[in-house]
């Protein structure tokens, strides 16, 4: 399990290599302890997205991009509330691999945002189903408005987190109990990392490959996308232009 491999405490990542925070001390990267499960072909790293009705198209497809760049050590799981095809953003039809009450062992799951959160906010079943196969899954995250959803559900009270800042006072009012953060790029509270808005989905990835890789790997992933990956995650640019 996530929580018996790693004790690194809430992952800050720095553009000087610094990826850990615990106790106030700071741990570069070439310190870290490494973790006790080592993804590879064998033991590849099982990633679950939940996917709906209106689901934001990059919120998924850009952190599966990072992902994919591990190539043969990861795999990705598309999770509906059954298996098939869903609508996404702009009409594109996506389709699940499974529903998510059979999801099986998965060791990341992820919830993305877009305006198809508005609805499932309401939806009991699907929030229930989060619930269940969040409490059985060593990491839980969250892209977007996707936060909400899990907020909603109960699942950040008490959690340090972070949500889309176009869309802050909606998300946040999902969850008066979460300690809303209104300054991040993206944040890790225990097992739940979550990101700001869309693109920021990328970044939060690479700080995740960055822990249960090496900051090494998340580096070469963003340069084989051609991306610039905002290592520092307590720079967010948005919460600015939208007057957090």
């Amino acid at each position: 399990m996530f929580l018996r491999c790693f004790g690194w405490g809430r992952l800050v990542v720095f553009a000087a290599g610094l990826i850990g925070l615990s106790g106030g001390t700071l741990t570069r990267a070439a310190d870290a302890p490494k973790p006790a499960v080592m993804y590879s072909a064998e033991r590849p790293l099982v990633v679950g997205f939940v996917i709906f009705d209106g689901f934001e198209l990059l919120d998924v497809f850009g952190p599966v991009e990072m992902l994919t760049m591990l190539r043969e050590r990861s795999k990705v799981v598309m999770l509906a509330e059954k298996a098939g095809p869903i609508t996404g953003s702009k009409g594109v039809v996506v389709m699940a691999d499974r529903a998510l009450s059979d999801a099986g062992d998965i060791d990341v799951l992820i919830v993305p945002g877009g305006m198809g959160t508005r609805r499932e906010v309401n939806n009991e079943a699907l929030l229930a189903t989060l619930r269940d196969l969040g409490a059985k899954t060593p990491m839980v995250g969250s892209v977007c408005t996707g936060s909400a959803l899990l907020a909603k559900a109960g699942m950040l009270d008490g959690v340090q987190a972070t949500t889309n800042k176009r869309a802050y006072a909606w998300a946040t009012s999902q969850g008066p109990q979460v300690v809303w953060v209104p300054r991040a790029r993206w944040i890790e509270d225990g097992k739940y990392i979550t990101s700001s808005g869309v693109s920021a989905g990328m970044d939060m990835t690479l700080g995740l490959i960055a822990k249960l890789f090496d900051v090494e790997t998340a580096r070469a992933c963003a340069q084989g996308a051609e991306y610039v990956w905002a290592e520092d995650a307590t720079v967010d640019p948005f919460a600015a232009v939208n007057g957090l």
